[in-house]
């Protein structure tokens, strides 16, 4: 695995970093973005970062401009669009990109994968629905993703529980869930489930999910 590095970015709203955790030999390279709450150092993107490039997956984390601003509260769903696809330009031609986030970033994941030209997309803790407000879906961000998508989601998620995912109309998304976490994949310590036990589950169901992608699109080869 390569040392890690950053760049900054210029964009219509601001000033936006990217950080790189490449692997030697990458066989698919995973963008992504945090949520509206926190920034790359979630636990979800960190665990990726640091051990997806030991298994040939390149990751690049990007900070939004109003998080490197120091603001409190993420800009409008459109703004982060414009940054996610500027950093996947800045990226150049690269081997099986897909493109994810957390939470908010999941979503501009699902709007840009297309646009961005993805191989696939992978949702950590899609935001299905406001807490308690079923009725405010976001589903149509999911299906409409147009790449094969990777929901990986807590068990006891307010904001979208995993059987709430109607899977069956959704034919191009794969389903992970991480036991006893909430929306920030947090856990109880009466759960039994661990941080480092959070961490495996998503990285294990990213990986395996990855080289599936990688295998179908013979990039790996």
């Amino acid at each position: 695995m390569s040392a890690s590095s950053e760049r900054l970015l210029a964009t219509a709203y601001g000033e936006a970093r990217l950080v790189l955790h490449p692997a030697e030999r990458p066989t698919a390279t995973l963008l992504l973005s945090h949520g509206a709450g926190g920034g790359i150092e979630a636990l979800d993107l960190q665990a990726l970062a640091t051990r997806l490039p030991a298994s040939g997956v390149s990751v690049a984390l990007l900070e939004q401009p109003w998080r490197r601003a120091g603001r409190r509260i993420a800009t409008a769903p459109a703004t982060l669009d414009v940054a996610l696809v500027a950093a996947a330009e800045s990226l150049g031609d690269t081997p099986t990109l897909v493109v994810g986030g957390r939470s908010a970033g999941a979503r501009s994941a699902a709007r840009c994968a297309t646009a961005i030209g993805a191989s696939g997309c992978v949702a950590l803790s899609f935001p299905l629905h406001p807490p308690g407000r079923p009725e405010r879906s976001r589903l149509g961000e999911l299906a409409g993703t147009g790449v094969p998508t990777l929901v990986v989601q807590g068990e006891r998620d307010a904001m979208g529980r995993p059987e709430e995912f109607p899977l069956d109309d959704l034919p191009h998304v794969d389903l992970a869930v991480v036991p006893a976490a909430d929306h920030g994949l947090r856990t109880a310590k009466s759960s039994g489930v661990a941080a480092d036990d959070v961490a495996d589950v998503v990285v294990g169901a990213t990986l395996s999910w990855l080289r599936r992608q990688v295998a179908a699109t013979g990039d790996g080869e």
